[in-house]
């Protein structure tokens, strides 16, 4: 595995580990019936694309797709490898380039002197967000998303990933399906 897919992986990673300031959103379609899902299947990936983490790194895909298929099972759906589901899965990821810049008000004089004692400090961090997108086989159209961001940071145990993926996953489907 290159360097670069390395530091993607540990960097995504330490998005879903730090649930401090996780943020999770999640929409649906209000017209569609999620009674009648019962059954679904993954998404096949046809081309890698160039923009997303998932493509790139088949690993992290993989445990991705284990803590969802875990919550979807603990909710009563069934994975089917053959036939037609009800809904499929999709998740895409992605990491973007951040900047903040802080204001440090100090003491102000007034007249022409100016401020006194403050200064602006500039921060750079990345961003990672997942998405899971739930897919409607018979309309064919978006029915549920999920969205998960975060501060990423360096995180290595691959264990401890997979147990942190569980819950952010879990996070995003507590409240699917919709009622």
């Amino acid at each position: 595995m290159k360097l670069t897919n390395v530091i993607i992986t540990v960097g995504l990673t330490a998005l879903l580990s730090s649930c401090s300031s996780l943020n999770i959103s999640t929409d649906y379609d209000p017209t569609q019936d999620f009674s009648k899902y019962k059954t679904y299947r993954w998404a096949r990936i046809k081309e890698r694309d160039p923009n997303d983490i998932l493509s790139k790194n088949l690993m992290l895909r993989k445990r991705v797709q284990v803590a969802v298929n875990n919550e979807l099972k603990e909710k009563g759906f069934t994975k089917l490898d053959r036939g037609k589901p009800d809904f499929i899965v999709f998740v895409h990821a992605g990491i973007q380039q951040r900047t903040n810049v802080y204001y440090h008000g100090g003491y102000h004089y007034g007249g022409w002197w100016g401020p006194y004692g403050s200064y602006s400090s500039v921060s750079h961090y990345k961003q990672g967000t997942l998405v899971v997108d739930i897919v409607d086989t018979e309309e064919k159209e978006l029915s549920w998303r999920g969205i998960a961001s975060d501060v990423v940071q360096s995180y290595s145990d691959a264990e401890a990933l997979q147990e942190e993926l569980d819950y952010v996953i879990s996070v995003m489907l507590e409240d699917f399906p919709p009622n």
